[in-house]
């Protein structure tokens, strides 16, 4: 099992953060590289706990579809997601938001299993993990300028 843990300090109020993490929409603009799109279950606004996504991106130049429920949720400081369907062996994304100092620590803990044995190992450690990484720290980097930006209304 593959993990990846990432630290982001964001300086805004702790439940704008936790609502651009769990809001679809915002997702969507923060991952337009690889056009992902919501097409199942909760496809714009908030997703709560119990409720799933299914998204449709291409990565590694194929469309891929990947099915996740919100399995667990403590508002404003934490949630998760776990795939449900997809390509993965098992992919569990835990989201944490911490207050410290005037600032909001927001954690990301990922922790997924590929496929194929040790093809997919191989593929893991020569491409995926870092680009996994690439494209969580550019989505936070994306929450992170907009929480810290003018106010605004999340729907």
């Amino acid at each position: 099992m593959t993990t990846i843990h990432l630290t982001t300090k964001i300086k805004a109020p702790i439940e704008i953060i936790f609502d651009l993490s769990r809001n679809i929409d915002i997702h969507k603009l923060s991952t337009a590289k690889s056009n992902e799109t919501a097409i199942d279950g909760v496809t714009s606004g908030l997703i709560n706990k119990g409720e799933t996504v299914t998204w449709r991106g291409k990565h590694f130049g194929f469309y891929l579809t990947h099915k996740s429920i919100i399995s667990a949720m403590e508002i404003p400081s934490y949630f998760v997601d776990e795939m449900i369907e997809g390509k993965f062996k098992s992919f569990k994304h835990e989201h944490s938001f911490i207050e410290e100092n005037g600032f909001v620590m927001m954690i990301d803990k990922i922790q997924y299993q590929t496929p194929f044995g040790i093809f997919g190992k191989l593929f893991d450690k020569l491409i995926l993990r870092n680009y996994l990484t690439n494209f969580i720290t550019e989505r936070n980097y994306f929450i992170k300028n907009l929480a810290e930006s003018k106010p605004y209304e999340i729907n």
